[in-house]
């Protein structure tokens, strides 16, 4: 029933088209007020397979339009590096374009200027940094026909150039040009064909019929590298253009462009992101089996935990019960119920684990928030930095959970200092973050990458989580604290009674290693996808699979801990408090081991600086990921605590 239920759910999503902006319409002549005719195309930040800094458009010396930038939509794309830049693109719709020049960049003589940004040029080619373009919220992509001929594959990485020979290109797109060239050589990627479908309206209202109107459905580059002469641009295919190691002036790059459009019925502007998902359906197939997989998983762990809750607890109570209506006392207590005195005995460092606590509700309500819009398609890709916006803005909206849920806490543990534990919730975690984040960005400001945030950007942070989130903090804390003392159905004894040696599977590490383990089987092929989302520039679109897994995981990890703390007080361990936390956050320590992985055999990142960028923000996601499932395990292991004592009787 629940694989049908999860099966049903995923269909009404994909049913769904991925909504993006409001609709533009295109027309050959503007109406003002119902069609437009100019086509805007947008550069995004240019990456490499080999780099993690990205840069701005305008670094290896490219075509801009004076490096003016589109207005930002949302606070998202500035906090995140993904402004958009003006190009020098004249495109009107319907209207042919051949061979016309873009931009001409010389290079007259060898002053350092010229010679500075000519390296400039090679160490993009080098380098393999790609360039990002957008026309109608739509990534302009780069399509190949594969082996059988019979479908493309598409990518929306332009390479800046090609190098060929023993240290060639990776890209695709240059082993489709040049894969059989065996000299080695630069070549620069210096001509684009660009190929826009659009799906046709019809005129209303009186328009002219003869004014061609339509939405683009979609947008297609074909870059070529073409060694123009003279005054007149010949872009028929020719020698290419290829770069000297040095500069030997004069030299002039003439970049070039030519358009062309392709009118499509049977494709509307609804189903255009459609174009993206039907070239990764290997991909889709695989993340599907990731559900099933962990769906399996969750159904594994919930019998297990059925057959404790449902037989032997079931069995323990009825004895413990029969034991002590029959008021024999010569049987001794045994099992989870001789440590009824010391089961709620408040943990060492109390202040500490409410604020971790706190903090980790605050982190998984915001993912659930957050993953339910976007699994809907209201962040989806279309919007740009739309989920970084929403992620950021109900983080700070749900500052008053965190105050809430740390300040209930330790009051329950018996805490005294509650200023302390005020100010720590809202400022200690986030602290943390912000201070790691700040030190990333003076590293990617050293390197003048537009990954870099402006310091007014850091301001408006900083105000989002001192003037908003602190105050919530503040406010939910205060509420927290005016709670009556959570009840619990036992008395602590004043003497803390000896706990016995353990087993190896009740030990603190391999009970650790085990609670994480199985957890992070439901996510680790889901995973390879976040991953090629972040670091190899993929789109990701299916966020109604990654909510579904998300869920799974809250819920696989819940019952993990939940039997590992059974069979603790089994063992007569009360101090479930700690080992709760940590056993259930420890599948951030495979995500971390997952992400070397990843490291080593799927990227081909080198240099010291990319390196210690990525375990840098990888360490820090995974941190968040220990506090929030830390946060959900630690929850769930108290109900079950407080539930199990709740039906015996004690003394």
């Amino acid at each position: 029933m629940m694989l049908i239920s999860v099966f049903l759910f995923l269909q009404v999503l994909s049913a769904r088209a991925i909504p993006g902006l409001v609709p533009t319409t295109y027309c050959k002549t503007a109406i003002p007020g119902k069609c437009e005719s100019k086509i805007d195309v947008y550069a995004a930040r240019m990456d490499s397979t080999v780099s993690v800094v990205a840069y701005s458009p305008d670094k290896f010396d490219q075509c801009t339009a004076e490096g003016t930038y589109k207005p930002a939509e949302n606070f998202g794309e500035v906090v995140f590096g993904q402004r958009l830049s003006t190009t020098g693109f004249q495109i009107n719709f319907a209207e042919p374009v051949t061979c016309k020049a873009l931009c001409v960049k010389e290079y007259p003589d060898t002053s350092s200027a010229h010679v500075s940004a000519y390296n400039d040029l090679l160490s993009g080619i080098k380098h393999f940094y790609d360039r990002h373009w957008i026309i109608d919220s739509l990534p302009v992509t780069v399509c190949h026909r594969v082996e059988d001929g019979k479908q493309s594959v598409c990518e929306r990485s332009i390479p800046i150039g090609c190098i060929t020979g023993r240290d060639k290109s990776t890209s695709q797109t240059c082993d489709v040009l040049f894969g059989d060239t065996l000299d080695s050589k630069y070549i620069l990627l210096n001509h684009f064909d660009l190929k826009i479908r659009y799906a046709p309206q019809t005129p209303n209202g009186g328009a002219d019929a003869s004014n061609t109107m339509g939405k683009i459905i979609s947008a297609e580059v074909t870059p070529r590298s073409i060694k123009h002469t003279g005054g007149d641009l010949d872009c028929s295919p020719n020698h290419p253009l290829i770069l000297p190691a040095d500069l030997k002036p004069p030299l002039q790059i003439t970049y070039s462009y030519s358009v062309t459009f392709e009118e499509v019925k049977d494709v509307s502007w609804t189903s255009r992101w459609d174009y993206f998902l039907t070239s990764s359906t290997s991909h889709t197939n695989i993340q599907w089996l990731s559900i099933v997989n962990s769906l399996i998983v969750v159904i594994f762990l919930t019998g297990l935990v059925a057959l404790v809750l449902v037989r032997t607890l079931y069995r323990d109570v009825s004895r413990y019960n029969k034991l002590d209506s029959t008021g024999n006392e010569a049987q001794e207590e045994f099992g989870w119920k001789l440590v009824h005195g010391d089961v709620f005995r408040a943990p060492s460092h109390p202040l500490l684990l409410s604020v971790f606590v706190g903090s980790g509700t605050q982190l998984a309500l915001m993912a659930v928030i957050t993953l339910f819009f976007a699994c809907f398609g209201i962040l989806s890709p279309a919007h740009r930095g739309a989920f970084g916006t929403c992620a950021l803005a109900v983080f700070v909206c749900l500052g008053a959970s965190a105050g809430y849920v740390s300040a209930r806490l330790y009051k329950f543990f018996g805490g005294l200092c509650w200023k302390t534990n005020v100010l720590a919730t809202a400022l200690f975690c986030p602290g943390i973050v912000v201070s790691v984040f700040l030190t990333l960005n003076v590293v990617l400001s050293a390197l003048h990458s537009s990954m870099a945030v402006s310091f007014t950007t850091i301001l408006a942070l900083l105000a989002m989580w001192l003037l908003v989130s602190l105050p919530l903090c503040m406010l939910g804390a205060f509420f927290g604290f005016r709670k009556d003392v959570i009840a619990v159905p036992t008395r602590t004894n004043q003497i803390p009674r000896q706990i016995p040696p353990q087993v190896c599977y009740t030990r603190f590490f391999p009970s650790v290693l085990l609670a994480g383990l199985l957890p992070f089987g439901c996510i680790f092929i889901q995973l390879f996808f976040i991953f090629n989302s972040i670091w190899g520039h993929q789109l990701f679109f299916m966020f109604g699979l990654l909510f579904i897994i998300f869920l799974v995981l809250l819920v696989s990890t819940s019952e993990t801990t939940i039997l590992l703390c059974y069979f603790h007080l089994c063992s007569e361990n009360y101090k479930w408090y700690w080992r709760s936390f940590v056993s259930s956050g420890s599948t951030a320590l495979f995500v971390v081991l997952y992400s070397i992985h990843y490291y080593v055999t799927k990227t081909e990142y080198n240099g010291f600086v990319s390196a210690f960028l990525y375990f840098s923000y990888t360490t820090l996601v995974a941190s968040l990921l220990f506090l929030l499932l830390g946060s959900v395990g630690f929850l769930a292991c108290f109900l079950f605590v407080r539930k199990i004592y709740s039906v015996v009787k004690v003394d």
